[in-house]
């Protein structure tokens, strides 16, 4: 199929090349000149593990490009928008700005029975107002949505063997038009076996932001139960374990730690809470807030536990921050709880350096006076005490012996409970985490 993705940015260009290497011909729009250039060149903009290889391929069979002209859709039969909706400045409600000129752009290059598949992340009830939009400016395209659920990391196989499809259509006379091209385009998937979810335009756009609620609602609910584990001696990571076997709940997501963050995530709890106020429904999801609340204070319990953990003064202190992205495998530092500590540690009068794989540039950009090691050893020597907030596989395969060698004191805090407490001990180190003894 020539299909078009519209929006450059991480899904986007992500979407682009998978599409492409799935056989389709795809063009790609931004009106971002250097980073259509930089893909382009088979340079992403964003570090994703398997992005350059399969974007170069893809590049390389000719089935992609990228450019800045919309015009270059035309002949294109699906179009799928793929642009950003960032948190408002003045509020907590998705901003849906680059979602309307991405739509408003593509009116005068549409063809009567071109379909448009939305994939942003929008509040319900956006894309009854772009079907609204289509008709006010005449144009007969039929409008579709297909929530994405990549994970960061592991953004590539999500989109060519994704877990679950999930079709939005409306009632107009191209929504069979509409699934027949949407089955097209994922055949490959659908025939691997990737059950496929057929519903209503709403209930596909509701289906992402539940999604990324639940999955929030559950990190936040362990964090709880990792306070109260602290104030009554309870392990909170046995405590995880044993309930989650039941099936009900499951185990997965039920990982103590400093909290969630990303692009998604935050955002998206505070979109979906703010779509509710306009409905008049506030109070069905007023619990988001408390999530968020018990998000944002194990940042704050982090920053606490390093300062004491180190004598109660953090001035002066040299702090190592082990990671700034967050979560590992990925350069994103959108509220990023790992930045977040850093620059509480740095606001409280503590010397920090920190040291991440791949998010030095994107840290930099939002903390320009945060100073950064080269390598973990770096970090490491001299630190007074050092603190674990994004879990890399090279921190968490860290061997205690070395890193008491380099520090000055042997103080650590694992804000993430991936490391073994018994070994560390064993080391000499003062070892304290978040709900554990």
């Amino acid at each position: 199929m020539r299909i078009s993705v519209i929006g450059c940015g991480y899904l986007g260009a992500v979407h682009a090349a998978a599409m492409a290497d799935l056989g389709h011909e795809v063009i790609a729009v931004d009106v971002d000149a250097a980073k259509v250039d930089a893909l382009a060149e088979g340079k992403p903009p964003f570090f994703e593990p398997g992005l350059p290889e399969i974007l170069a391929s893809s590049l390389d069979s000719g089935r992609l490009r990228f450019t800045t002209d919309i015009s270059e859709v035309a002949g294109a039969s699906l179009h799928f928008i793929a642009v950003g909706t960032p948190q408002s400045e003045n509020s907590g409600a998705a901003d849906l700005r680059y979602v309307h000129a991405a739509v408003d752009a593509l009116i005068p290059h549409l063809g009567s029975t071109d379909v448009i598949v939305g994939k942003s992340t929008v509040p319900v009830g956006t894309a009854e107002a772009l079907s609204h939009r289509l008709l006010a400016a005449g144009s007969s395209a039929t409008l579709a949505w297909n929530p994405e659920f990549l994970r960061e990391g592991f953004a590539i196989k999500d989109t060519l063997s994704p877990d679950r499809l999930v079709f939005g259509f409306g009632e107009g006379p191209g929504a069979l038009q509409a699934r027949s091209a949407l089955r097209d385009v994922y055949s490959q998937a659908i025939a691997s076996g990737t059950p496929v979810v057929e519903t209503d335009l709403a209930t596909a756009e509701l289906v992402k932001t539940a999604a990324n609620a639940f999955l929030a609602t559950k990190i936040s609910f362990i964090n709880a139960m990792s306070e109260i584990a602290e104030v009554t001696g309870a392990n909170v990571t046995e405590l995880a374990d044993a309930i989650g076997y039941d099936a009900r709940i499951g185990r997965k997501f039920l990982n103590a730690g400093v909290g969630f963050g990303g692009g998604c995530l935050p955002k998206d709890i505070r979109a979906f809470s703010a779509r509710a106020q306009e409905l008049g429904l506030g109070s069905s999801v007023a619990f988001l807030d408390e999530v968020d609340a018990i998000n944002l204070r194990q940042r704050e319990r982090v920053i606490a536990r390093v300062i004491a953990d180190a004598g109660g003064d953090a001035a002066g202190l040299r702090v190592a921050v082990l990671g700034l992205a967050f979560k590992p495998h990925s350069d994103d530092v959108r509220d990023s709880p790992a930045l977040d500590v850093a620059q509480g540690l740095l606001a409280a009068g503590a010397d920090v350096v920190a040291y991440d794989p791949q998010a030095h540039g994107p840290a930099l950009l939002r903390l320009p006076k945060l100073n950064l090691a080269d390598t973990l050893e770096q970090v490491l020597v001299g630190a007074d005490i050092a603190v674990l907030v994004t879990e890399w596989p090279e921190f968490v395969a860290l061997d205690p012996r070395v890193a008491g060698d380099l520090m000055a004191h042997k103080r650590v805090v694992d804000a993430r409970n991936v490391l073994d407490p018994d070994t560390w001990r064993a080391a000499g180190f003062h070892y304290s985490s978040l709900g554990r003894p």
